[in-house]
């Protein structure tokens, strides 16, 4: 009964410390996978194709794909190209080398104009620690932050817009008025925006008359939620 006893204790001890290896090794493979993500994430080699932007150090890879613009909020940290896919699941988890990838790339949704010239269009990016992707968007949380960061530029073909950061908002998926570019009229989006802006900048606003538009900057808050940052530019 005693031997009977110890055999079950030793095979407890060590059924537990496989238990306790395999954990082990599953949480080194997860800092290792986060670490390759942030490595493609912050790989620079994109500036290449940035206009204007003079280097050298050409990629072996070239960019797949619709490239519809380059945004640059450089205060923020924000420089990397806009993409565009058939449908808004096709940068999710594809960088703009076309190789699959969770960051994903930055991208304009699939039912505005390629050439911007919509009224109001919304670009999507993942939120990344680090400074990564459009991570940046949540300096415009902090009201000093907005109020003294508020310039960019689009850079469409050969054409370059000036931004001009006038709105943030804080929001869910599910808002239409938002997420709805081309469903709904622009100056409902407009209002919307105005109404339920966490900062608002009236000097800086859109002037439709003028013909300006309003470009939207999205971000999740968080992984598994539907709350959203949305970043507004008029150019």
């Amino acid at each position: 009964m005693k031997q009977t006893v110890f055999f079950l204790d030793r095979l407890l001890d060590r059924s537990l410390l496989l238990l306790c290896l395999l954990c082990f090794m599953a949480g080194l493979y997860g800092l290792y996978d986060s670490y390759r993500i942030y490595v493609r994430t912050a790989d620079d080699s994109l500036l290449y194709f940035k206009p204007g932007y003079e280097t050298e150090d050409k990629p072996e890879k070239k960019i797949q794909g619709n490239l519809a613009a380059w945004l640059t909020l450089d205060e923020a940290g924000i420089d990397c190209p806009v993409m565009q896919g058939e449908n808004n699941t096709e940068y999710l988890s594809r960088d703009p080398y076309g190789e699959y990838s969770l960051a994903g790339s930055i991208f304009l949704d699939a039912r505005n104009a390629s050439d911007f010239t919509d009224k109001y269009s919304l670009i999507y990016g993942h939120h990344m620690e680090g400074g990564l992707m459009f991570g940046p968007l949540d300096k415009y949380l902090d009201e000093a932050w907005f109020s003294s960061h508020s310039e960019g530029t689009l850079t469409v073909g050969k054409q370059v817009y000036p931004l001009r950061i006038y709105a943030v908002v804080e929001t869910d998926a599910a808002a239409e008025e938002i997420f709805a570019p081309t469903e709904l009229k622009p100056k409902k989006t407009f209002r919307y925006v105005k109404k339920k802006a966490l900062y608002y900048n009236a000097g800086l606003e859109p002037d439709f008359e003028k013909g300006e538009r309003m470009l939207g900057l999205s971000t999740c808050r968080d992984p598994d939620t539907a709350e959203r940052t949305v970043v507004f530019c008029a150019y």
